[in-house]
């Protein structure tokens, strides 16, 4: 067994040998804390005949324990300095393909196809630059991969709006967008001493299975979305209120979007944090014909 690549001595080792520094730009924070960095990979439940997919491999810390549990990992790298880091660090691992692109361009599924052919069972597993958590794993589920789910470190606020539950303040319309294609779970809190350079804040560690089907069934989905963010918009404000300045023209149908909430049985003056994503989908559904 190779020394871990993430301890404090072989970090600074690794960045002084090949005179890097942290680039802040890209939210390059490195693990020190090999146990936390198993921790991670078993929520994954990789095996020999998994593949895992990771995003910001850094100098290679979490690719390793990948690879020792993976079959084979594809990596996307967006800083080109550290291409080279990651060809010295991972030489003990034949099964590690890195790609220099930003995930956010990136043609995954084609990546997927060409690199990962032969795996049916691949998991997305990254510790996710906090400036574009939300972007990344959106993209990763509207694009319908052919992944059976997440397993993403990001920050500790963010982690619990993902997995937050109706009638909690952290619920919101990212909670129902990840939901609505994932079973959501949160993991563990990973303080925020075991990373080099320190955070600003601590961060967690969250699992997300994608499901079969969306956990409603909606007329049309953007509408479903627009619906659900339109809800939030000013928390404090009931469904109605917020509804009316979010919709089109909603002021002038205030009478419609009172008919769709009676019909969808819900009380014009609840707020939107206390509605299910159940309630949000028939909710949709009824205003879909006035709005559309």
């Amino acid at each position: 067994m190779t020394k871990d690549i993430a301890t404090p001595i072989r970090t600074q080792e690794i960045m002084a040998k090949h005179g890097l520094t942290f680039k802040k730009s890209l939210g390059q924070n490195f693990l020190i804390d090999p146990n936390i960095l198993r921790k991670i990979v078993s929520q994954a439940g990789l095996t020999k005949d998994s593949a895992a997919i990771e995003i910001g491999p850094g100098i290679g810390a979490l690719t390793e324990h990948l690879a020792r549990d993976a079959g084979k990992v594809l990596a996307f790298e967006i800083d080109q300095r550290l291409l080279p880091v990651l060809a010295d660090t991972l030489s003990p691992y034949d099964n590690v393909k890195v790609i220099h692109s930003d995930i956010l361009k990136a043609d995954v599924e084609r990546a997927i196809h060409e690199e990962l052919a032969g795996f049916d069972d691949i998991m997305v597993v990254a510790n996710l630059p906090y400036y574009v958590t939300t972007p990344i794993i959106l993209k990763l589920l509207l694009e319908k991969l052919p992944i059976r789910g997440m397993v993403v470190m990001l920050q500790k606020e963010v982690a619990e709006r993902i997995t937050a539950k109706p009638g909690t303040k952290a619920y919101g319309s990212l909670s129902i967008a990840i939901q609505y294609y994932t079973e959501a779970d949160y993991a563990m809190t990973v303080p925020k001493s075991v990373f080099m350079p320190q955070p600003n804040v601590d961060s967690a560690v969250i699992r997300m299975i994608k499901r079969p089907e969306p956990i409603v069934n909606v007329i049309d989905e953007d509408f479903f979305f627009s619906v659900t963010r339109g809800s939030f918009v000013q928390r404090r404000k009931t469904i109605l209120n917020n509804l009316q300045s979010a919709m089109p023209n909603g002021k002038a149908k205030k009478d419609l979007i009172l008919q769709a909430l009676d019909e969808a049985g819900i009380d014009p003056t609840r707020r939107g944090e206390t509605l299910s994503i159940k309630e949000f989908g028939l909710l949709s559904d009824k205003l879909y014909p006035h709005f559309s």
